[in-house]
């Protein structure tokens, strides 16, 4: 009998949380939970695709998707102006237009199926595609977009001829990956958009929201582009209580930040970062979004050198979970639709990592105490919105002379304590006050045999077995679990 009341009282909490209607004020919209399938999943992919991925080209450090932007402006000079511009000329002509690039998005060689395999082995469990950027140009059957334009500007009646968020979006859904789409609420160069900021507002941007939104009902939105004008001229309340109350995406939809100039770090339901380190706490939700390389569409100036490699790319998603954040990382598909094999290879890579350590990475919380410094001065990354210089390799296994580095960066969940060491013990591994029960048993994750350990006062001596090259479970960053935490 008490269990079925505790059923039923259960019940009646979710239709009660399932009818709760949100007001168009930020108090209403910021007060609902964001669904915990995103601080659970840690771990996502971008995909910036479109017909900026023609030219492909950017001034290294800078992103190739604002080709458009950073060829007819100049003020851009600090964003690769000069070099676009002289770029384009001889490659392409100065008569030659940005809109002209679209007869060559061809997308011929996208495989959706390809696509969603390559990031379900990564061990991601969401992914972003980018449905339209700031030319405005879409990957999905618009209506407003071909009348805005007065042109034929989406993918299903231009060279593509497909619908490829709709693509993707299926094949995505054959998996457990979460299907997630970006959207810009602004676009550079739409005549609406630059005659009426309102009428755009009106007559474009929110019919054309809703219409994405309840044709493929996506998990994530990630909206961008928002800096021109505050939360009330994009409508922005408004919209996301249609969003949580009425949409198809209302059941379990996370968004971002970026809804009016003001609104970053204020309001939404996750806050973003980019090529920096994340947020200085986990007070909110928060992700570290960026590309591979330098930039997120592909750029072929980027060369083997400007890559991450899969070593630091493993250490930035261990670190951003150890600090409660999430990590977006971006891949650019040529235009013919391929991803370029050194992302796929480096996807395939954290994917290997996470097939022995994922249980320190999903579903994880924070531990008190964040991570174990060694010997030496300490100075932490910075934190900030927008690339803040963070060097994960100096953090870790390269420091300067007289710097501390992160020996251990911990997770959480229950009475577990995760230990991820981005440098093998030797010989013993002393895990700082940290008391375990007696009964407890310690593990490397990967590796059969428990682990002696030993409790001296306030810390855990861990015997680390010495392994051979063959035996070690992974490369890169190694997992101690202490299960039995007091």
């Amino acid at each position: 009998m008490k269990n079925i009341v505790i059923a039923i009282i259960l019940i009646l909490s979710l239709k009660s949380f399932s009818q709760k209607k949100y007001e168009a004020n930020w108090e209403s919209i910021d007060s609902r939970p964001i669904p915990s399938w995103y601080t659970d999943a840690k771990f996502g992919i971008f995909i910036h695709w479109g017909p900026y991925s023609v030219p492909a080209f950017s001034k290294v450090g800078e992103y190739s998707e604002w080709y458009w932007m950073n060829l007819v402006n100049p003020k851009r000079i600090k964003n690769g102006h000069n070099e676009t511009k002289a770029f384009h000329n001889k490659v392409y002509g100065e008569d030659f237009t940005y809109p002209d690039f679209v007869p060559f998005f061809t997308a011929d060689m996208f495989d959706a199926d390809q696509w969603a395999d390559i990031i379900k082995k990564s061990g991601a469990k969401y992914t972003v595609l980018t449905s339209k950027h700031h030319d405005g140009y879409t990957l999905w059957p618009s209506k407003e977009a071909d009348k805005s334009w007065g042109r034929p500007w989406s993918s299903t009646n231009t060279r593509p001829g497909r619908d490829l968020v709709g693509e993707l979006t299926t094949a995505v859904r054959k998996t457990d990956v979460k299907m997630g789409l970006y959207y810009s609420i602004y676009e550079w160069f739409n005549p609406l958009y630059t005659s009426d900021v309102n009428l755009y507002v009106d007559n474009h941007m929110v019919p054309q929201f809703k219409d994405l939104v309840q044709n493929y009902a996506p998990s994530l939105i990630f909206v961008d582009g928002e800096w021109d004008y505050p939360h009330t001229t994009w409508k922005s309340t408004e919209l996301l209580s249609w969003l949580y109350n009425d949409s198809a995406s209302k059941e379990d939809v996370v968004i971002n930040d970026r809804w009016g100039k003001e609104t970053r770090h204020h309001h939404g339901g996750y806050y973003t970062t980019e090529y920096g380190s994340g947020m200085p706490n986990a007070d909110v939700p928060w992700e570290e979004n960026r590309g591979m390389a330098h930039s997120f569409g592909f750029s072929k100036t980027e060369n083997f050198e400007d890559y991450n490699s899969t070593q630091q790319l493993i250490y930035m998603l261990v670190d951003i979970v150890s600090r409660g954040g999430n990590f977006l990382l971006d891949i650019g598909p040529t235009a013919d639709g391929r991803i370029p094999v050194i992302m796929q290879e480096r996807l395939i890579e954290i994917g290997d990592w996470l097939k022995v350590n994922g249980e320190a990475i999903y579903g994880t919380t924070l531990n008190e105490e964040t991570c174990q410094w060694t010997k030496g001065k300490v100075e932490d990354a910075k934190r900030g919105r927008y690339k803040v210089k963070y060097d994960v390799m100096k953090l870790t296994v390269s420091p300067d002379k007289g710097m501390a580095t992160k020996q251990i960066m911990f997770t959480k969940k229950g009475n577990i304590l995760y230990g991820i060491c981005p440098i093998y013990p030797k010989n013993q591994l002393v895990v700082k006050n940290v008391k375990l029960n007696s009964s407890a048993k310690v593990t490397l994750l990967g590796y059969s045999k428990p682990l002696k350990w030993v409790q001296k006062g306030n810390n855990v001596v861990i015997e680390v077995p010495a392994l051979t090259a063959s035996e070690v479970p992974c490369n890169y960053a190694w997992t101690f679990k202490l299960d039995g935490l007091k």
